[in-house]
């Protein structure tokens, strides 16, 4: 009888030892998935300029009721800790200095998709539903859409909308409303050129 092979997966703590030891080079960019270790990808210019553009809207908006928290680790078990491109998260005494937030303080997780849809559409989302994030936002920066999950219900979001990117759209958490026409007319320009 052929078995196949167990496979080990890293826990956060074993991922925080390694780059201690210098497995990773310091510019490394790397997340841990459910026990997997992902390369993140090179942000293109597009994926950066709507990352600063969401997150400056964001702080604009939810500040000081939020925190908004930029390509920074979110932890999520024992055996994730993704890097998503922006956490919106309730606001703690410690400023996040004693500990990375968890699910219990993200509010909001966006991605933002240049390369990675698929990826974080079907790996991350699922993965955020698990570990009860209340609200998550793919936008896909070609498609200029938000795919947007909530109401979750046994660790998977029952209601799942697909918005234009050139939208209004209501911040559900926090009440707040935020108007991304311009940054979908600035993409459909940049897409012109």
């Amino acid at each position: 009888m052929h078995e196949l092979p167990q496979r080990h997966r890293i826990t956060v703590e074993h991922f925080y030892r390694m780059a201690e030891v210098g497995v990773f080079a310091e510019d490394d960019r790397v997340e841990l998935i459910d026990g997997e270790i992902i390369d993140v990808p090179p942000m293109g210019h597009p994926h950066a300029g709507v990352l600063d553009y969401l997150a400056k809207l964001l702080i604009r908006t939810v500040e000081p009721r939020a925190i908004v928290r930029q390509q920074l680790p979110l932890r999520l078990g024992n055996y994730s800790e993704p890097l998503p491109d922006i956490v919106v998260a309730r606001p703690r005494d410690d400023l996040y200095i004693d500990g990375h937030p968890t699910s219990a303080d993200a509010l909001l997780v966006i991605e933002i998709s240049s390369t990675t849809l698929r990826f974080d559409r079907n790996v991350k989302v699922p993965m955020y539903a698990r570990h009860a994030i209340p609200e998550v936002w793919v936008l896909d920066v070609s498609g200029q859409e938000i795919h947007r999950y909530s109401s979750l219900e046994d660790g998977h979001y029952a209601s799942t909308t697909t918005t234009p990117l050139a939208s209004r759209i209501t911040l559900d958490v926090l009440q707040s409303e935020l108007d991304l026409a311009p940054l979908a007319a600035r993409l459909t320009d940049a897409q012109a050129i």
